[in-house]
């Protein structure tokens, strides 16, 4: 037997003070061995837990008793953490665990790491990756521990992100806690400003309330406070939140001239971006018809942002974050001047259809994504800004293909 009791009845002399040294000695063969409590084939029964808790008490009384610093005190330690993970192994088994398991539309991952720490987002506690088997949705990134997996009650976020790709464009709509019957949104758990039984903490992207366990005062920047005030602080959001908020951050969901047209009057890069966009998108049909183009895939500088291709009014809130940082811009710029290069001096194939202005006949070759030009609704013609807007005629390209619609001989 391992408890203290059983070593006392039989040499009562090991717990005298004539005998502190041999104490010591004899705590270090308390069956505290590395095989000891190696697992045999089949299961433990309770008792081994017992006697390991036991022998785990023993080693934190000892440690107490001996002196600070000293050398035996040092061994007693690593014997306590080599009993405690013995004791964790026992109560957290990992035989038979599957290596992708399905619940609530997560799809869970078994890990194999072993050196990070992370922490249960059902327990809250941490998952000592050595000894404890875990998993990682693949979808949300909801980690928890094996034996965790049985008592989730929520569903994967990505589902959500899937059949619901819209943010919640109101400024922390709150409803009061009164209307949630003083539970946590999430989980039900009863909660309260004062912090009992349970501490109440408002998520800034939703407006509810939360229990600790379902809200970890994590912070993300709010869709709705971007939108009406250009406001980028990280506000504190519950756990559900952050993972939805992270999903949806590259997807361009966001029609900022209908959700607030009046937000490229005060932001001037907005405006500065949107002019970029609509150069690309003049630019598009000269790479899409272009063989050198196509082969050296200049369209996929766009690679992570590809509605810039395909058109200039849909947003992501990562954008509107890089936007504000200025990363957009420089990094939109280049590829501008890029794609303007090869149209206009490396290609003779997109020379070639360029266009000369039919008003004044002069001046070089224009194309549509010129600063100085404009561009026909019609036929898509260009002239020069200055002749089409102070002449008072109509498209001259325009005006022939009328001519040439109601020509008899070409009927």
């Amino acid at each position: 037997m391992l408890c203290c009791e059983v070593y006392a009845e039989v040499r009562p002399e090991l717990f005298s003070s004539d005998n502190k040294i041999q104490t010591v000695d004899r705590a270090m063969d308390l069956g505290l061995a590395e095989d000891h409590f190696s697992r045999p084939v089949g299961s433990f029964v309770a008792s081994d837990i017992e006697q390991l808790k036991q022998a785990i008490e023993e080693c934190k009384r000892l440690i107490l008793e001996l002196p600070e610093h000293s050398e035996r005190q040092k061994d007693t330690v690593v014997k306590l953490i080599h009993l405690r993970l013995k004791l964790q192994e026992l109560q957290d088994p990992e035989e038979d665990e599957p290596n992708l398991r399905v619940l609530l539309e997560h799809r869970f991952s078994k890990e194999k790491s072993k050196s990070v720490k992370q922490t249960c987002d059902k327990c809250s506690t941490i998952i000592w990756g050595l000894i404890q088997t875990w998993y990682t949705c693949t979808g949300c990134y909801y980690r928890c521990h094996s034996k965790c997996m049985n008592l989730i009650t929520k569903p994967c976020v990505r589902s959500k992100v899937s059949h619901q790709s819209e943010y919640e464009l109101n400024i922390c709509p709150e409803i009061g806690l009164d209307k949630q019957d003083y539970r946590c949104a999430e989980c039900r758990t009863p909660v309260s400003l004062r912090g009992v039984p349970s501490e109440a903490r408002q998520c800034d992207y939703t407006g509810q309330y939360y229990c600790s366990s379902c809200h970890w005062n994590d912070t993300a920047i709010i869709p709705a406070r971007v939108i009406h005030n250009w406001e980028f602080e990280p506000r504190k959001v519950c756990r559900s939140s952050v993972r939805y908020l992270a999903l949806m951050m590259p997807r361009p969901v966001l029609k900022l001239r209908e959700i607030n047209p009046l937000l490229f009057n005060f932001v001037e890069e907005l405006v500065e971006i949107r002019k970029l966009r609509q150069d690309i998108l003049l630019m598009k049909p000269y790479f899409i018809t272009c063989k050198e183009a196509m082969e050296a895939r200049l369209l996929l500088q766009l690679h992570d942002r590809q509605h810039f291709v395909e058109n200039d009014d849909m947003y992501s809130l990562q954008d509107l974050i890089d936007i504000s940082s200025g990363r957009l811009s420089c990094s939109l710029t280049e590829i501008h001047t890029t794609f303007a290069k090869h149209i206009k001096l490396d290609c003779e194939r997109c020379q070639a259809k360029g266009f000369v202005c039919e008003l004044c006949k002069e001046g070089d070759v224009l194309f549509p994504f010129d600063s100085h030009t404009s561009v026909c609704h019609d036929c898509s013609a260009v002239f020069h800004r200055d002749c089409y807007y102070d002449n008072s005629t109509t498209c001259p390209r325009c005006t022939r293909m009328t001519e040439r619609k109601h020509d008899p001989a070409n009927a």
